[in-house]
């Protein structure tokens, strides 16, 4: 988006990464910005609406939504927008991962997926690390996946 928003031209998006690395942030120019603001929009949605909307759904289709889903469907319902074209909304979690929101909403207290129902009973691990972010990615860089050659993370 921002390479979009900045008229296709890189080198205002490279200035911008270059400042992120640098500082942790960078800023945009005004019309980078109208232009990101004319793609996308925000809102909010408050705890009953969260509920109302996490009803609504278990009763209309039969889905039950977790609470950072039923957020997003909240607020894509207040987004004006032309009716023939479809809205979508991603799931971002599992509603067992919030079970008393879920039940608070609807009544139903969700089960875990039937690949974690053994959850409780799995070993936890930990491994501390220093506060610091080299040694979390270096942490990350030898502990994933990729560099497991694919067979899971180790720890």
């Amino acid at each position: 988006l921002l390479f979009e928003a900045c008229e296709r031209d890189p080198k205002p998006v490279r200035a911008a990464m270059a400042a992120l690395g640098r500082n942790g942030s960078f800023s945009v120019t005004s019309r980078a910005l109208g232009a990101m603001r004319a793609q996308f929009s925000a809102d909010r949605a408050g705890e009953e609406e969260v509920a109302a909307t996490i009803r609504t759904v278990r009763r209309e289709a039969g889905y039950l939504l977790d609470p950072h889903t039923a957020v997003a469907m909240a607020v894509a319902e207040k987004e004006p927008r032309d009716p023939a074209v479809p809205m979508v909304v991603l799931s971002t979690a599992h509603p067992a991962k919030f079970p008393d929101a879920v039940a608070a909403a609807c009544g139903v207290r969700p089960a875990l997926p039937e690949w974690l129902a053994d959850l409780e009973s799995r070993p936890e691990r930990e491994t501390a690390l220093p506060a610091d972010q080299a040694a979390v990615a270096h942490f990350i860089r030898t502990h994933s996946r990729a560099a497991a050659g694919g067979a899971g993370a180790a720890a």
